[in-house]
């Protein structure tokens, strides 16, 4: 049962990156081209994607089920450090200049875009480093090695 609400909370979450524009990367650099000729109709799409979750967030800290009876699990957040810094960093610079974020990029790659195909296969192949440097740094540190 789960699968399947996973499933329409995805649709809904394309659905409602297509309609605001997200999907688009000419609207999203036009957002943040505060320089030039500035699209502030994102705002309001950052300001829903912001105030509807802190709502939804602050009641389902109150529970210790969902509503479909899974156990709630919130993350350990660990204190702001070079990494997290580092990963903001890749991810803005990479927005700017594609205009494309995870989400919207899966939403274009799902329209067909070519831009969405380049920006998956470099999603991709940053996860792939990513992972091989976490092991690498893994199998460093275990000192039955």
């Amino acid at each position: 049962m789960s699968t399947i609400f996973s499933l329409l909370a995805g649709l809904v979450f394309g659905l409602g990156l297509l309609v605001s524009g997200m999907a688009d990367p000419a609207k999203v650099l036009g957002f943040l081209d505060l320089a030039g000729a500035w699209d502030p109709s994102l705002a309001f799409v950052m300001g829903a994607a912001i105030g509807v979750p802190t709502v939804a967030f602050a009641a389902a800290r109150k529970r210790s089920q969902s509503l479909l009876g899974e156990p709630v699990r919130w993350p350990n957040a660990p204190a702001i450090d070079r990494s997290l810094v580092f990963g903001n960093l890749l991810f803005s610079i990479g927005w700017g200049v594609t205009g494309f974020c995870p989400g919207p990029g899966l939403v274009a790659l799902g329209m067909g875009e070519s831009k969405a195909l380049v920006f998956t296969a470099a999603i991709l192949t940053g996860m792939i480093v990513f992972e091989g440097i976490e092991r690498r740094k893994s199998l460093c540190a275990d000192p039955a090695i």
